[in-house]
C-alpha cells in the first residue's frame, strides 16, 4: 500500500485530496469511494484482492475525512464538492475506470457515471439507489448528533463502531479492530481519541429537516454495467427501489443476508462478488 495526493480547486482555494493505493501503477484502475463518516481504508481487504489480480486500486479519503484536508466552510461538505475533488483524480488517471461506491461514494459514482463523456466502465453501487427515504436520512442525522465527543481509548472507539455500524454485518473481531484503528486520530486535547473526520461534515445534514433524496435524474442517465448490492435489512435502499433499478438490462442486483446499511465488503464472499463483476 502506498499513499497518493493531489491539489484540487474549490471557490475558497486549493485543498489536498489524499488516497490509499494498491497494485501495479500500470494496472487498470479501480476507484473505491467510502461512505459519509468513513475513510478509504475501509476498502483494504477488497483493494488487496483486486491488486492481486493486477488492478490498480485507489481509495480516496473524501474531503474532511482521514488524511485529506478539512474545508473552511461546513456548507462545502456536500456531494458536488466531493465530485469536484474526485474529478481531479479522474483527470489524472485520464482513461477508463471502474467505480466502487458505498453509500455517499455510490452517490458520487452515480453522478459521475451520468455525465456525458464520463470514464466509468463498470459501476458498483453498495447499498445506495435512485431514491433514499426520508426516514433513513433522519436516522443517520440523529445518530450523528449523538456521537460522543471523544473516546478514552481504542477499545472504547471500537465498541462505538460495533454499535452504530452493526448493519455492516457479522464482521470478524480483526475486521472491527481494523475499522477502529483506521477510524481513530488523537484528540486535539492530547487525551483520548476521536473519529478521523472533521465534525463539521455533519452540519449540512443537520441544518435542515431531512427530506427524501431523489437521484433518479442521475440514475436514468447511467449506462455502465452496474452491480447493485443491497443489505437485505437496509432502510436506505428499500427492496422495491432495488427491484425497480434492476429492471434495466445492464443492472445485476445482489442482496447480502444479515446486513443493513451497508455491507462492509470485507469478507471473502462479498470481495469475490465485486472482483468477479469487475473482471467481467
Amino acid at each position: 500500500m502506498r499513499q497518493g495526493a493531489l491539489r484540487y480547486l474549490l471557490a475558497p482555494g486549493f485543498f489536498t485530496l489524499r488516497w490509499w493505493e494498491w497494485g501495479p501503477e500500470d494496472g487498470a484502475p479501480v476507484l473505491c469511494v467510502h461512505g459519509l463518516t468513513r475513510t478509504g481504508r475501509d476498502f483494504d481487504m477488497l483493494a488487496r484482492a483486486l491488486a492481486g489480480q493486477g488492478r490498480r486500486v485507489l481509495c480516496p479519503d473524501l474531503p474532511g475525512r482521514g488524511a485529506s484536508d478539512w474545508l473552511p466552510d461546513p456548507a462545502l461538505y456536500i456531494p458536488p464538492t466531493y465530485v469536484a475533488a474526485l474529478s481531479h483524480l479522474l483527470a489524472r488517471l485520464d482513461g477508463p475506470v471502474d467505480w466502487v461506491g458505498t453509500s455517499l461514494g455510490g452517490i458520487c459514482g452515480m453522478v459521475v457515471a451520468a455525465l456525458p463523456g464520463n470514464p466509468v466502465r463498470r459501476l458498483v453501487l453498495n447499498d445506495i439507489g435512485s431514491h433514499v427515504p426520508q426516514a433513513a436520512i433522519a436516522r443517520i442525522r440523529d445518530y450523528l448528533g449523538e456521537m460522543p465527543a471523544a473516546f478514552a481509548d481504542l477499545p472504547a472507539l471500537e465498541a462505538y463502531l460495533r454499535q452504530v455500524h452493526a448493519p455492516f454485518g457479522p464482521l470478524a473481531d480483526a475486521d472491527w479492530r481494523h475499522l477502529a484503528e483506521t477510524s481513530a486520530r488523537p484528540a486535539a486535547s492530547g487525551s483520548g481519541l476521536v473519529l478521523h473526520y472533521d465534525p463539521a461534515i455533519v452540519l449540512p445534514m443537520r441544518a435542515a429537516e431531512p427530506e427524501a433524496m431523489d437521484l433518479s435524474a442521475f440514475w436514468g442517465r447511467v449506462t455502465a454495467p452496474t452491480l447493485l448490492i443491497r443489505g437485505a435489512e437496509s432502510d436506505l435502499l428499500p427492496a422495491e427501489t432495488a427491484r425497480e433499478m434492476a429492471r434495466r438490462p445492464q443492472v445485476r442486483l445482489e442482496e447480502i443476508a444479515g446486513c443493513g446499511h451497508a455491507p462492509a465488503l470485507m469478507d471473502a464472499v462479498q470481495v469475490a462478488l465485486v472482483s468477479d463483476f469487475l473482471a467481467g
